[in-house]
């Protein structure tokens, strides 16, 4: 680093104090660097890159001027003009009454806007364009995993469709109560489920939830907007029909399926995607990382969830599944299908055409974890040790450390297998 040694009166009176800084620290004598106009206040620094690149070499450090430079003549009259203004606008800060409490960051900001005013006002809308909502939406779905981004940008089209090329430029105050009512309106023209909508409703207070944290706003429309949800009909079987379910005698290629969903239930309900991405069994136990939430599970695999496993075993993963499909998804989308379908079936027609009349024509995967809540809430299991069971805990440091916990949940998944399978309570 190399400093002027040449201070001028004014700036050095009113403690403000400017010199020139050749910026070597990424150079190593071969390469130009950027020459810079240091503003020293109270005992710090703040700099000014000018633009001007010469080699250490030819910079001559007493004289405070460029030297051996094809361009020299232009360069010094260059940086000296420049020098001069900064040292003009800190007298008139100073004659102001303003220097005295100003720091050299407030005082290189100042300078910076009235030397370079198209690059201050570049900076400022940058600046605010980070503040505008749909910035800060794009931002916090970009930080989302893969799934869960693809249903902040379904939200963000839904906005788009309400308000157009309007949505680039709203503020968060614009998102009023009364923008959030009109918008809901707007989405039961097209999607009438109310639950649907919240989806999306939710997602904006989730954006508006980081800015309030950022301090990027103190505008809050859902103190006065509420998402109130609609009850819907449960998703899960009575005991009576899923043992009616698990011993059908339903189609051969069906029964791959049923095999997964009596699965899915014996693991207290994992998601599907958790279940075709598990590694192994280590202990006795399986242990991951929930997709939808990252929060770790730890699941202990009685006998009869083994028999199965065992059944299915895959080379890569734990299960076969993703052996023979692609994706998940695919696997899901077919086995809901045909869960759908296990019931009774008649050919009819010289083509032999299956009609189905199915047991549970509503049937998903999502029922085995509604089954499981379900059946164990009517065994008398405590209602905490079915909300750790299902992951419902707020991740909080008690939660981490739930060692004391896990034998309740296990005692709690075989107390309703032993109900399912056997009929003991």
């Amino acid at each position: 680093m190399i400093y002027s040694d040449v201070w001028t009166s004014a700036s050095r009176f009113f403690m403000a104090n400017t010199r020139f800084y050749l910026d070597e620290r990424k150079s190593n004598g071969d390469k130009p660097v950027v020459l810079k106009i240091a503003i020293a206040q109270k005992g710090h620094s703040a700099f000014i890159s000018l633009n001007a690149k010469i080699l250490p070499c030819q910079w001559d450090t007493k004289k405070m001027r460029v030297v051996n430079h094809p361009e020299q003549m232009l360069m010094n009259v260059y940086i000296n003009g420049i020098k001069q203004q900064v040292d003009r606008l800190i007298l008139s800060l100073a004659n102001d009454g303003t220097l005295s409490s100003m720091s050299a960051t407030d005082i290189k900001a100042y300078i910076s806007s009235q030397l370079y005013p198209e690059k201050a006002q570049a900076k400022e809308e940058a600046e605010r364009r980070k503040k505008l909502f749909a910035t800060r939406f794009l931002a916090f779905a970009e930080s989302k995993k893969k799934s869960t981004r693809e249903v902040y940008m379904h939200t963000y089209k839904r906005m788009e469709a309400f308000v157009g090329d309007k949505l680039q430029k709203l503020c968060f105050e614009d998102i009023t109560k009364e923008w959030l009512t009109k918008f809901d309106v707007f989405m039961s023209t097209t999607s009438p489920s109310k639950n649907s909508r919240n989806i999306h409703l939710r997602n904006i207070r989730a954006v508006f939830n980081e800015a309030l944290d950022d301090g990027i706003t103190t505008f809050y429309p859902f103190r006065r907007f509420k998402i109130r949800p609609v009850a819907t009909p449960k998703r899960n079987l009575k005991v009576k029909d899923l043992r009616l379910l698990w011993n059908y005698p339903c189609e051969p290629h069906a029964n791959n399926y049923l095999d997964i969903f009596k699965l899915m239930f014996m693991l207290i309900g994992i998601n599907c995607i958790d279940l075709c991405n598990l590694k192994e069994i280590r202990d006795g136990r399986i242990e991951f990382y929930r997709a939808k939430t990252n929060r770790l599970y730890s699941i202990k695999v009685e006998p009869e969830a083994l028999e199965i496993i065992e059944r299915h075993r895959g080379e890569k993963h734990l299960l076969d599944i993703l052996d023979r499909w692609k994706s998940h998804k695919d696997f899901i989308a077919k086995m809901n299908r045909t869960l759908k379908r296990i019931g009774e079936v008649k050919r009819v027609g010289l083509g032999g055409k299956k009609i189905y009349k199915p047991l549970f024509p509503e049937i998903s995967t999502y029922w085995a974890r509604h089954s499981w809540a379900t059946i164990a809430a009517s065994l008398d299991i405590p209602r905490d040790t079915i909300a750790h069971a299902l992951g419902h805990g707020n991740n909080t440091v008690t939660d981490i450390y739930i060692d004391f916990d896990q034998s309740k949940v296990d005692e709690a998944n075989r107390k309703v297998i032993n109900w399912v399978l056997y009929g003991k309570r």
